[in-house]
């Protein structure tokens, strides 16, 4: 329950609504039960009680609000990044795409393969022969210098993976003291 919430802000949005509209009406009810009363001192037990139960309920909603603020905040936060991350892993796939001088068809595939398309699916996209999907690949796979699929994918998002300031060192290399 509380993690269906958290993933729906307006569902914690109606939540603190319902609630603030229920603490409306206690309060109503404790200034009603106050303005009634004839002494303040002693108090009578049933009027703190509802009194204690306001002031916890209203304490409850102001901490609703802040964490729905938060959420709503992070949820912000969150959608710029994949938003920018989305954007830099487009501008290093074009930039790529050419590198290699790809033909506007090889970059057709080469995204629709990007995406994880099977050939079939992209050669009924294209409305074109599974074939030549085939050929468009073979092209993209000798101008990149790859062999496959998974190295295709591997070669391009190596870019975002690499500290721009300083390159990355291969496995391998032995390193000097």
């Amino acid at each position: 329950m509380i993690r269906g919430l958290s993933e729906n802000p307006m569902a914690l949005a109606a939540l603190i609504l319902a609630q603030g509209a229920c603490a409306g009406i206690f309060l109503f009810d404790v200034v009603l039960d106050g303005g009634a009363m004839q002494t303040l001192w002693p108090l009578d037990w049933h009027f703190a009680v509802e009194a204690a139960a306001v002031a916890g309920l209203i304490a409850g909603i102001a901490f609703e609000i802040r964490v729905l603020l938060r959420l709503l905040a992070r949820k912000a936060h969150l959608e710029r990044q994949v938003s920018m991350a989305a954007s830099a892993l487009h501008d290093v796939i074009e930039a790529h795409f050419r590198d290699w001088s790809l033909t506007a068809s090889e970059a057709d595939v080469a995204w629709f393969t990007v995406k994880g398309l099977p050939i079939a699916e992209i050669a009924r996209l294209r409305g074109s022969a599974e074939g030549t999907v085939k050929s468009h690949l073979n092209a993209i796979y000798r101008k990149a210098g790859v062999s496959n699929r998974g190295e295709l994918l591997s070669l391009l998002i190596e870019d975002l993976m690499d500290d721009p300031a300083e390159p990355a060192a291969p496995l391998s290399a032995p390193r000097s003291a």
